[in-house]
């Protein structure tokens, strides 16, 4: 009898929808633009100082990411930040389907994918929160694209949850923290690796590292947002920018 109000800026919500998100509030999130990036992880970077002549940073050009290119629809701020939230926090699950169209509109052109993989989470995990994220993102694009989907990684321990920790606390945490489930589904395939967010990158370069030791010929990221820190450096130096935009992988 009554309208539901907005779940973000509370106004009411005056369409029938099963999102309990009002239609401006979707119109906010808009896809990520920096003038610098890696030509791999596209990372975004203030300037063109710690890119080689190919566009690629240091860790890339030096082998050390693991996956070989990522691809992110927007930056986790703002809107999208908080729509991810109650995605994952607020059990919203009517969320999956319109961040799919986001996840394929942040998909690469031309590029071939043998298979979707999404990022696993520790059983126990699981059964808390109700579902796997990853996977409710990893089967809208499946969906979408007509890309098989496989669940070929599993999650090995239950280590801390990312958030509130370092890069350095993050790369210990994520370490061995994966095993394969079905090596045959991913041996000298393409894979596409979908997860909600790329913070710091280790929990993907885990990821990754386990899949190419199962034999995948190509790792590919696919993620919802990404953390883009370039907006706590804008008065720092070429050089000094360089640096704390590199720690921030």
């Amino acid at each position: 009898m009554f309208p539901d109000e907005c779940r973000l800026c509370d106004a009411p919500l005056r369409e029938f929808s099963r999102l309990p998100v009002c239609s401006a509030c979707l119109r906010e999130i808009e896809p990520l633009a920096a003038e610098y990036s890696c030509s791999c992880c596209h990372t975004p970077f203030l300037n063109s100082y710690p890119l080689d002549e190919m566009g690629r940073c240091p860790l890339c050009r030096l082998g050390l990411s693991n996956f070989d290119a990522a691809f992110s629809y927007g930056v986790y701020d703002g809107k999208l930040r908080d729509l991810i939230h109650l995605f994952k926090y607020g059990k919203v699950r009517s969320l999956a389907r319109p961040f799919g169209r986001l996840l394929i509109a942040a998909m690469p052109l031309g590029m071939r994918f043998d298979a979707i993989v999404p990022m696993p989470m520790h059983w126990l995990r699981k059964w808390k929160r109700g579902f796997n994220q990853a996977e409710l993102l990893a089967r809208a694009v499946a969906r979408h694209s007509g890309i098989p989907l496989v669940n070929a990684l599993r999650r090995t321990r239950r280590a801390p949850a990312q958030a509130g920790l370092s890069a350095s606390q993050r790369r210990r945490n994520a370490a061995g923290s994966f095993g394969i489930r079905r090596p045959e589904a991913v041996r000298g395939r393409h894979i596409l690796l979908v997860d909600d967010v790329l913070t710091t990158g280790a929990t993907a370069r885990a990821a990754a590292s386990v899949l190419k030791r199962a034999g995948a010929a190509r790792v590919t990221v696919l993620t919802l947002a990404r953390a883009d820190r370039r907006h706590f450096i804008g008065g720092l130096s070429g050089g000094s920018s360089y640096t704390v935009a590199l720690g921030a992988r």
